[in-house]
């Protein structure tokens, strides 16, 4: 497996983290019987839960990207070394997101997100 692809599972495992901790978060605020219903008239969460939902579903915008942009490299023959920074930059940026986001710090939560677009620019670069 190439260091890309290992960086993609990582980041899969960071992804499925994500949603652990939001559902945790989201049962501890609203109780196990409203998730597991059709969650009609489910409360917005606030706090950690609401930060927790809102950073799993920003990472979910983003991954979709960042498979493709690894998948491409890798069956177009174009893995290098700068891809390779790329998807580092997209996970430890990512990484830090979560981390920046669930503990509530906004700018500088922003400027992580900002480093794993640059990662995937930098990814994106290598194939045009």
């Amino acid at each position: 497996m190439t260091p890309d692809l290992k960086l993609l599972l990582w980041t899969l495992v960071l992804t499925f983290a994500e949603v652990l901790v939001a559902v945790l978060a989201a049962q501890a605020q609203v109780g196990l019987g409203m998730l597991a219903g059709n969650r009609e008239g489910l409360p917005t969460l606030t706090g950690f839960a609401g930060r927790s939902r809102r950073a799993h579903r920003n990472m979910l915008e983003s991954l979709p990207l960042f498979i493709g942009l690894v998948l491409i490299a890798q069956i177009a023959g174009k893995a290098s070394e700068a891809t390779l920074l790329g998807a580092q930059l997209f996970f430890w940026g990512r990484l830090a997101h979560w981390l920046l986001y669930i503990i509530g710090i906004p700018w500088l939560r922003t400027i992580a997100w900002l480093v794993s677009v640059i990662g995937l620019i930098v990814i994106f670069g290598q194939l045009v």
